[in-house]
């Protein structure tokens, strides 16, 4: 066999198995099967689509491994090495790495078009309104909209609602937002990304008004990052480096559902003169 046949078939076997791993490249994602507008075993959530996004960035397959989102979603799905990457998490949770924040959110008001806006907690009307607030877990733990009100003395005309919904409904998240349009709460204060979808798909027009001001030492919004393991430094690297590259495209698919977004504080600071 010649020197130069050798290098031919070398070059032709290294070939096909750098063909061969990049089309074997897979993006595992951690998601919620029924969690819209976030994610859904369709696809049809914000977070399918940015996947999406990234996955043909990175030049990746796309592929899913589903768990609701729960108590011990990341113990069973990214720290159990069933996938990789969790496409919404808050930035800089100490059980992952996660990368720069993509965009910001926080609560909001939502009430009906047709019925005065409300724009704080202090507003006088809220002593008396009918109010939804979110409530995490089975024991009823405060989210920090249902401490300003307490904060407040404004507790007897409060209605909790569980923050997953009802497991058992096509889109779980959306009661508290339908509840307004059905008359049976005057308000809800609701985390911004699904307020902002649901709202959009009443019947009746609502008001979707951003928390602007908070007494408690409690947080009303939060950076929103993706996260992996600890230890995947490099693919944290990747996906910032992707997010960074598909930046319009992830803006337009925040914007198609409604999520409202404020000012990342870190990029704000780097805009300033």
């Amino acid at each position: 066999m010649s020197s130069r046949f050798l290098k031919i078939l070398t070059a032709v076997v290294t070939f096909t198995a750098v063909s061969a791993a990049a089309q074997g490249r897979e993006l595992r994602v951690c998601a919620d099967p029924n969690n819209l507008p976030y994610s859904d075993a369709k696809g049809a959530g914000f977070e399918n689509k940015i996947a999406q996004v990234i996955a043909s960035d990175i030049g990746a397959d796309l592929s899913y491994f589903w768990f609701a989102q729960r108590r011990g979603f990341l113990r069973n799905t990214l720290n159990a090495n069933a996938c990789d990457v969790v496409i919404g998490i808050p930035a800089g949770m100490h059980m992952l790495r996660t990368t720069k924040p993509y965009y910001r959110s926080g609560y909001v008001f939502v009430t009906r078009e047709d019925r005065p806006p409300i724009t704080s907690f202090d507003d006088p009307s809220l002593a008396h309104l009918k109010i939804g607030v979110q409530l995490t877990g089975n024991d009823g733990v405060n989210t920090p909209p249902a401490h300003e009100l307490g904060d407040r003395g404004i507790v007897s005309n409060i209605r909790g609602f569980m923050v997953y919904g009802d497991y058992a409904e096509a889109a779980p998240l959306q009661d508290i937002v339908s509840a307004v349009t059905k008359g049976d709460i005057d308000v809800a204060i609701v985390w911004g990304p699904q307020a902002g979808w649901f709202a959009s798909k009443q019947p009746t027009p609502l008001r979707v008004t951003p928390v602007a001001d908070a007494r408690v030492p409690l947080p009303m919004s939060f950076d929103i990052a993706m996260g992996v393991r600890k230890s995947d430094e490099a693919l944290a690297a990747e996906l910032e480096a992707a997010m960074i590259r598909r930046r319009a495209d992830i803006d337009a698919i925040l914007a198609d559902y409604r999520v409202p977004r404020f000012a990342i504080p870190s990029q704000k600071a780097e805009a300033a003169p």
